[in-house]
Formats: C-alpha cells, sequence, structure tokens
C-alpha cells in the first residue's frame, strides 16, 4: 500500500478530520488497516474489467468539455453583515470523459461551486462554459443544459419522493423534457446501466422498500436516463456502508468507460478521491490551493493545507496536523493567503522569509486545466517544494 494512499474506510480519511483536534487524534489512533478495503475491492475490479475500446470509440472534444473561469458566487449579508464569498475566484476544467474530485472540508465552498456550474445558483462574476459555448441564464437554455447535466444529491432517500415508485422516480425527468421515445424501454435501459437487474422487477417498489445502495442506484439511473455528458455528484457515497460505497464508486468508473461520461464528485473523503478520480482540486475558503493529478497531489502534497488533510491518516507516518485558529468564514475572508492564520509552516517558522507576503499579499487563481499542477501557496512558490 502507498505510505500516503488514503484508506476509504477510516474516517479519518476526511477532509474535515485536520480541522479539529479531536478529529486528528482519531485520525492518528486509527490503526492499521487491511492492503485492500472493500471499496477499494471494488473499484479495482471495475477499473480491470472496464473495456479500454469503450472508452476509445467515444469523441473526445479539442477543448474541456465544462470550464469556469474567474468564477466568483457571493452571498449578501443579512442585517448588515459582510457578504459571503462562498465561490471566490475559482478556474477549473473537466475534459471528456475525465472524473475531477473537489475535495476540501464543509463551509469550504465545493457545493456551492458544483451548483453554480450546473447552473443553479447563477455566478455572481465569472464565465461557465460548456462544450464550448458560455452558458445561458435564460430558462429554456438552463433546461436544455441540465438534460445533458445531471446532478447527483448525496441523500438518496431525500432525493426520492417516498410516494412514487421507482419508475416514476426515474421516468421523471423524461417527462419534463418532453421525450417521445419508449419511455418504459428508456427508463429500463437506465435502471440495467445503474445495475438494477432485471429492472422490471423494480417498477413497482417504493424507496422505503429498497436499500441505501439500491436507492442511490435509483437516483443515479434518473440521471442516466436522460443520457446526460455530465454527472455532478455530491458526496454521493457519504451516507453509506463502506462495502456499497466500492459498489458505487465501481459503477461510476464502468459508466464512465462505457458512456464516456465526465463527472465533477465533490467529497470530503480522500480516499474517494484517490481510488475514482483523474484529477483532483483541493479547495478552501472558496478558493482551490491545488490542483493536479490524483496521484501528484495525494502522495506529494505542496500546500499546507493539503498536508495537513493527509496527516490524519494512519499510513502519513508522522504526527497529525492540528490546524489552530479560526475556521474559515467566507464572510471574512483575510488578507494575504486565506490559509495564514491556520498554516502549520508558517507558524513554526518554516516560512519566515515569506511571512509578511502571506499575511498581506494575496495568490493568484490556480489554472484549473487538465495538465495543470500547482498549489496557491508563496512558501510552496519560494522554496520550489516538491511535496513531503
Amino acid at each position: 500500500m502507498n505510505p500516503l494512499k488514503p484508506d476509504p474506510s477510516a474516517p479519518a480519511a476526511s477532509a474535515s478530520g485536520a480541522s479539529a483536534s479531536g478529529a486528528a487524534a482519531s485520525g492518528a489512533a486509527g490503526g492499521e488497516t487491511p492492503d485492500t478495503s472493500p471499496q477499494e475491492a471494488a473499484v479495482e475490479s471495475a477499473s480491470a474489467q472496464s473495456s479500454p475500446v469503450a472508452s476509445a470509440s467515444v469523441g473526445v472534444p479539442s477543448g474541456p468539455l465544462l470550464s469556469a473561469a474567474g468564477l466568483h458566487v457571493t452571498f449578501p449579508g443579512r442585517r448588515g453583515a459582510p457578504a459571503a464569498r462562498a465561490v471566490d475566484g475559482v478556474d477549473l476544467e473537466i475534459g471528456a470523459g475525465e472524473i475531477v474530485a473537489l475535495v476540501g472540508e464543509s463551509g469550504c465552498g465545493k457545493t456551492t461551486l458544483a451548483r453554480s456550474l450546473l447552473g443553479l445558483v447563477p455566478p455572481t462574476s465569472g464565465r461557465i462554459t460548456f462544450a464550448g459555448e458560455p452558458l445561458s441564464y435564460s430558462s429554456r437554455a438552463l433546461k436544455a443544459y441540465r438534460k445533458r447535466a445531471q446532478l447527483v444529491l448525496q441523500d438518496p432517500s431525500g432525493s426520492l419522493n417516498p410516494r412514487h415508485t421507482v419508475y416514476d422516480a426515474v421516468a421523471e425527468g423524461l417527462r419534463i423534457h418532453g421525450y417521445d421515445g419508449d419511455e418504459r424501454a428508456a427508463v429500463a435501459e437506465a435502471l440495467s446501466r445503474a445495475g438494477l437487474r432485471p429492472p422490471e422487477r423494480f417498477f413497482l417498489r417504493y424507496p422505503h422498500e429498497l436499500s441505501g445502495g439500491q436507492r442511490q442506484r435509483v437516483v443515479i439511473a434518473g440521471a442516466l436516463v436522460l443520457q446526460p455528458e455530465l454527472i455532478v455528484a455530491d458526496e454521493p457515497v457519504a451516507s453509506l456502508d463502506a462495502s456499497v460505497r466500492g459498489e458505487i464508486l465501481a459503477l461510476l468508473l464502468r459508466l464512465r468507460e462505457e458512456l464516456g461520461l465526465s463527472a465533477l464528485v465533490v467529497t470530503h473523503d480522500l480516499g474517494l478521491a484517490w481510488n475514482i478520480a483523474d484529477r483532483v482540486a483541493v479547495m478552501y475558503l472558496g478558493r482551490i490551493v491545488e490542483t493536479g493529478t490524483v496521484e501528484s497531489v495525494l502522495t506529494s502534497p505542496q500546500h499546507p493545507y493539503t498536508r495537513a488533510l493527509l496527516s490524519v491518516l494512519p499510513e502519513s507516518g508522522g504526527e497529525p496536523v492540528v490546524l489552530t485558529g479560526e475556521p474559515p468564514d467566507p464572510s471574512r475572508v483575510p488578507s494575504g493567503c486565506r490559509f495564514h492564520a491556520r498554516c502549520q509552516i508558517l507558524a513554526s517558522g518554516e516560512a519566515a522569509a515569506v511571512a509578511d507576503r502571506c499575511r498581506g499579499e494575496d495568490l493568484p487563481i490556480l489554472a484549473g486545466g487538465s495538465g495543470a499542477r500547482g498549489a496557491a501557496c508563496h512558501w510552496v512558490a519560494g522554496h520550489g517544494v516538491d511535496g513531503a
């Protein structure tokens, strides 16, 4: 096992684990884990069985499928309070057939960013393009866009109407978009692709008659029935058992291979990012602070925040980093580097040479393209840090 490879079954492998001393201590005491967890085994099996021919047969456009440039989402404060800068300057690209993991602790802005990319939250400024075309916010344009880009939510129980059968839940999107083909065949195909076979067996079932994993598969089928090009999955396995998580992640990988689907997976779970993503973007206080391939970021982290997140893993081999100071507040973004008040490198004196810049000089927005590798950090920029 790679010494920094996150164990997806360990609760310490979450982005929230480094933000409090109790969580960090829990991660340090987690003990040894098996070399292959149920989640990893399922994902590795899917990767081994996936067909490279199917992946290669999908037409890949020359540019990114989805891109955001200089994206800002600001919410007005209540009763004279400062505005909350939930997304505060983000560049991000997702290529055709690519899976990108957006990682960060609760409150960092990752869900707001995901919803903005889907047109559910209009940006305050910045630009979103899909398949080379700027995103339009007219009702007709958004309806057409949401047929091509679908959202999979964290809680399948909350996503499904308890009064609707599985058939009606999956067919709802077809009816909204005026599908004029064979509805029954389309629903059956979507359920089958989502791993619910034979699909007719599930048509008349209600959500309470299904397991958690089956409910999540129904939600995924509801997205697949419209034949989207992009899926945005917000914590898609957070509420599931470890063995079921592996099955759902393996399903997403298989769908990428069979259909050429792209995906943005929003998560606090570094193990999930390792197992499913091609690239990872680490987000802190409204901005991406480190990005690169999943191997480069999770095995050779550069930014102090990424290092802190990974330090709580039993496999890290060192002492867990306990982040002190105030938790991130998007209505009170500090001057300079937004992480400087909690930065363990700055607190230790190791970054003394750039301390004034850390506290007073803002950092440029990181490039978000497929070949980008970087960290928004004065210390990293000044010392040519290659990771630990």
